[in-house]
């Protein structure tokens, strides 16, 4: 079986070397400001993780207001980390407001990522309801009992009694679907649209004809 060949990416390897480094001093300055354990290692993750889906938030569109909020909440919290641990902080000696913040960020990775969650979601329903198409008016059964009901008492009863006004709206709907299909209306479909029992649609069809 033929191998395969390998391409090197040097802009992939790049970013998996500013990811590294990147990851590499916030473990150090959470592990300095006394998150030991996994937690020193927990809290790169989070900020990374908050960075990329405040990225996701602004390349999907929609309002960007919050994505770019904790896209600049998690970028400081990345920088200032770099920043921190290049030598203009004392790692032994981590000051008090430090610890507060590092201890603090859990909560504030935890809302971000709530926020820019369920706000992706909301948007998507809003954008889903505003490109549904509206029902088209033209299908809707039309309600002719009060128009039967008036004018019913003359025709015989062997034979359902066609009002002229009823008449004359079948011919307009009958005109309507030709001009949109080509084709007469058939019983059922007129039935459909005029909302009448089926013997009343059959007798309206012979005076279409």
């Amino acid at each position: 079986m033929r191998a395969l060949p390998v391409r090197i990416d040097a802009v992939l390897v790049q970013a998996l070397i500013a990811a590294a480094l990147s990851f590499a001093h916030l473990h150090d300055l959470a592990l300095a400001a006394g998150q030991d354990g996994w937690k020193a290692w927990a809290y790169p993750v989070s900020v990374d993780l908050l960075l990329v889906a405040a990225w996701r938030r602004l390349r999907t569109g929609g309002p960007k207001a919050a994505g770019w909020c904790w896209f600049l909440v998690a970028l400081t919290a990345s920088l200032g980390a770099n920043v921190a641990t290049a030598g203009l902080l004392d790692l032994d000696d981590v000051p008090d407001w430090l610890r507060i913040l590092v201890a603090g960020w859990p909560a504030v990775a935890f809302l971000g990522g709530t926020l820019l969650a369920h706000g992706a979601t909301a948007d998507a329903r809003a954008d889903e309801h505003e490109s549904a198409p509206a029902p088209d008016a033209s299908e809707e059964p039309i309600p002719v009992a009060e128009l039967t009901a008036a004018e019913s008492t003359s025709a015989p009863p062997s034979t359902p009694p066609v009002p002229p006004a009823l008449v004359t709206l079948a011919r307009k709907i009958a005109d309507e679907h030709r001009a949109r299909t080509g084709t007469s209306i058939d019983t059922s479909t007129l039935r459909a649209r005029l909302g009448v029992p089926l013997p009343l649609a059959e007798a309206i069809s012979t005076h279409l004809t």
